[in-house]
């Protein structure tokens, strides 16, 4: 083990000390908890960094790295091991959840001053930090897993931070439970694994798929993808995502950039040979995304509250990278690419509108915004590139990956490259709408500002330093991450090894769509111009259409899972309380009857007189006699 391999196992440890430190620390630690969780989530940025030089210095074939700290289950043919393996996939994750993660701590001092709790909340950002490496950082899916519930484990006391709300309390009990849903197919792919391939390492099953037959590799598929939709809040397991923003402003932008959501993403990545063996569940993995990034962008629409129309949006965007990595080796790298720009450009999405809260008296309806550009400059200037970033502009980073993307989904060919391909271009146009509709809603037109629920008028103002020099650094990323990636293929080259890569054969030109995917980005924008930039915005909202109106309730997403699971459960319990009365128990209760019955009955001849027992074996004598001489006579 080189000294390089030796570094690995101190990217989870440094934020989990901090964990540990923070929680168990106590009262002592509420003047410096915060900076304590900053500097120990900065220090696994800077070990992450040193590790991605080390990694440049080495052969492109030879960058692979492991680290195998202890044997964790070693029972007969069961082996589990706690071990690393930092490859040029997970250097990428590593890079985004610890950079992103450092900036989203920093931005936190100042937005969680003055909580009472903020010692605690650090102590849940470091958690989540630490659970979120483990997974992308584990040689095994078993390992992964642990970490996978980390994650799970840390969005709950998050989202439900400020539990005192019953719509916080409320949120975090429904994203926690949903994932259940998902968890359980990473849970089963695992015990498939096993027993398909006596192993869950990433090396062995993913080298072996052709000892497996394609239905069992179809149904690894379909379980690994269960569990993506889970943790990345994809159709049908999205429900989740927007409640969540009842969590505090920082905990959204984390949730959406840098972990939690990208891990279905990672998960799917990383199985591609899996999925490359498979092409029925690679084929739900498109359509899942497909549906989902229309889905998101639709409710994007029409959300007022501008957390949740930022959550419509990661829906979308995630809905993205979802259909590229269905696409197998002709899209896995676009959709990382795609998960990396979107990071930064989502993350300082959530934080500008963190800043516009926290100089609104914590206002988060857009429709009593308005002309805030005046009285916040930094958070205009740095939102406003992050908005540019998300439609697609040209020369910003999400312009160059989304165009890869597009590109990919008509290199599919066929009829199924043109419905994917339409569908992403149908997503692009609808991104610029909304998301011109939150900047137009926020920063221009009228003041339309209400007083609060203390009936004090907002005053909005920039917010401190610690909260804008991380919007500042994520800007320049929303601006130049994209054109960094894409030179000489840079990106592509970078993850070849792990993903692989195969250029598609599309229709079009790659010039057709580059000006198609700007020609609808365009349109949206002017859409949305015309009905919120050249009319005044109603602080009430109207009725709107009935997809406004469905939009509005999540797509009646809330409303299908109550009629399908909610009530279905319902009425799958009580038959089988029917069930269970009245055949289960009829039969084991009638059962029981019938024996007490007889024993009853047979009871009555054991009345304790010899006279009757003597009686009785006289009878029972003569009636043997009979017999044997009847037997004899025939």
């Amino acid at each position: 083990m080189d000294n390089a391999e030796n570094l690995i196992a101190l990217l989870v440890a440094a934020p989990l000390l901090g964990a540990a430190v923070l929680l168990l620390g106590g009262r002592r630690l509420d003047r410096s908890g915060h900076w304590i969780g900053t500097a120990l989530a900065a220090a696994s940025f800077v070990v992450a960094v040193v590790l991605f030089a080390d990694m440049l210095g080495r052969p492109g074939d030879d960058r692979t790295l492991h680290q195998h700290l202890f044997s964790w289950i070693p029972v007969g043919g069961f082996q589990a091991d706690v071990a690393f393996q930092l490859d040029q996939l997970s250097m990428t994750f590593v890079l985004l959840i610890t950079g992103v993660g450092s900036l989203i701590h920093l931005y936190s001092v100042g937005y969680m001053e003055h909580d009472e709790r903020r010692r605690r909340f650090f102590g849940y950002l470091n958690l989540f930090l630490a659970a979120m490496l483990l997974l992308v950082l584990a040689d095994n899916y078993l390992l992964l897993y642990v970490g996978w519930e980390g994650v799970g484990l840390a969005s709950y006391l998050l989202i439900g931070f400020w539990q005192h709300k019953p719509s916080a309390a409320t949120a975090a009990k429904k994203a926690f439970l949903v994932n259940r849903v998902g968890d359980m197919g990473l849970s089963i792919a695992i015990m498939l694994m096993f027993t398909t391939f006596g192993t869950f390492a990433f090396g062995p099953v993913l080298g072996s798929t052709g000892r497996a037959s394609e239905g069992t590799l179809t149904a690894l598929g379909l379980l690994l993808l269960l569990a993506a939709c889970g943790k990345s809040a994809q159709v049908p397991l999205q429900s989740w995502l927007g409640d969540a923003m009842e969590g505090p402003t920082p905990v959204s932008a984390l949730i959406h950039a840098a972990t939690m959501v990208t891990a279905g993403v990672y998960l799917i990545t990383r199985s591609g040979a899996i999925f490359n063996a498979a092409p029925d569940a690679q084929l739900a993995v498109v359509t899942v995304g497909a549906v989902t990034l229309l889905f998101g962008a639709i409710v994007g629409c029409a959300k007022d509250d501008i957390k949740k129309a930022l959550a419509g949006s990661t829906m979308s965007q995630i809905g993205y990278m979802i259909l590229a990595a269905g696409l197998g080796p002709i899209g896995y790298a676009f959709a990382i690419m795609h998960l990396v720009t979107h990071g930064f450009f989502k993350a300082g999405l959530f934080l500008g509108a963190g800043s516009v809260m926290h100089g609104m008296n914590d206002e988060v309806d857009m429709r009593k915004y308005g002309g805030l550009r005046k009285y916040m400059p930094i958070t205009f200037v740095t939102f406003g590139l992050g908005y540019l970033a998300i439609i697609g502009f040209p020369g910003l980073s999400g312009f160059f990956s989304k165009d890869k993307i597009i590109e990919a989904a008509f290199a599919k060919g066929g009829t199924e490259g043109w419905i994917l391909g339409g569908a992403a271009l149908l997503g692009a146009a609808i991104t610029a709408f909304y998301m011109t509709r939150v900047m137009l809603m926020t920063f221009f037109g009228e003041k339309r500002w209400q007083p609060d629920d203390k009936g004090e008028l907002p005053h909005p103002h920039e917010s401190p330093r610690t909260m804008t020099i991380p919007m500042i650094v994520l800007a320049f990323g929303s601006v130049f991450a994209g054109g960094l990636f894409s030179w000489h293929e840079s990106f592509v080259k970078w993850l070849e090894p792990v993903t692989s890569f195969e250029h598609g054969h599309s229709p079009l030109s790659a010039a057709t769509v580059t000006t198609a995917t700007v020609a609808v980005m365009v349109l949206g924008v002017a859409l949305a111009y015309l009905q919120y930039g050249r009319r005044p915005v109603p602080v009430t909202p109207p009725r709107g259409s009935l997809l406004t109106r469905a939009a509005r309730r999540d797509l009646l997403q809330d409303d299908f899972n109550h009629v399908v699971l909610v009530r279905g459960g319902e009425h799958l319990t009580r038959s089988l309380v029917y069930v269970d009365h009245s055949l289960v128990d009829g039969v084991v209760n009638g059962t029981a009857a019938s024996f007490g019955g007889l024993s009853g009955r047979l009871r009555k001849l054991q009345n304790g007189y010899a006279r009757t027992y003597a009686v009785t074996m006289f009878g029972g004598t003569a009636v043997l006699i009979a017999a044997t001489l009847l037997m004899r006579a025939v």
